[in-house]
């Protein structure tokens, strides 16, 4: 039927009647011509004060769009990793005081350059690096990279128990 829109308006004996408009059929009536002039940034003041938790429409889904809110989940998995990642700076420098050598080539170099306070530099690029991958987890491969994040850490600060135990 369509979407039809109509006033109807009578004079019966010197009265006026109106007729409401009345919606016919079941038409989406939103405009598909966004209002904004430009996209939301991905900082802005909705990032920590924002309503958006998650994509409302199904048209929306295929775009990648940024939130205001984020997900337990995605909070669980940011916290575990900087977690992880503070445990295994610690622990590096429990094995290297133990006589033990690192074998990653970047951390062996800032370790070289800043000694014991290589942790700093550490937990601040991390850091850095989770908060740009969380304002970003609604992308399609993020989520993924962000349970691997944690996953590799975790095998990492388990590999590193193993060897205090031993040394």
């Amino acid at each position: 039927m369509g979407n039809v829109w109509g006033f109807t308006i009578s004079l019966n004996w010197g009265i006026v009647y109106f007729k409401v408009p009345v919606r016919r059929g079941n038409v989406d009536r939103r405009t598909f011509q966004d209002r904004r002039k430009q996209p939301t940034p991905a900082l802005s003041r909705h990032t920590f004060f924002g309503r958006r938790r998650t994509i409302r429409r199904e048209t929306d889904c295929s775009k990648t769009v940024y939130i205001d809110r984020y997900s337990a989940f995605i909070f669980f998995f940011i916290v575990l990793t900087l977690g992880l990642n503070v445990l295994d700076s610690l622990f590096t420098i429990m094995i290297l005081d133990l006589t033990g050598v690192e074998l990653n080539p970047v951390v062996r170099s800032a370790i070289d350059l800043y000694g014991h306070q290589f942790w700093i530099w550490k937990f601040a690029i991390v850091s850095f690096s989770l908060v740009l991958l969380c304002l970003h987890s609604k992308f399609r491969a993020v989520q993924g990279i962000i349970v691997s994040l944690s996953s590799i850490y975790l095998t990492v600060v388990l590999y590193q128990i193993v060897l205090l135990t031993y040394l």
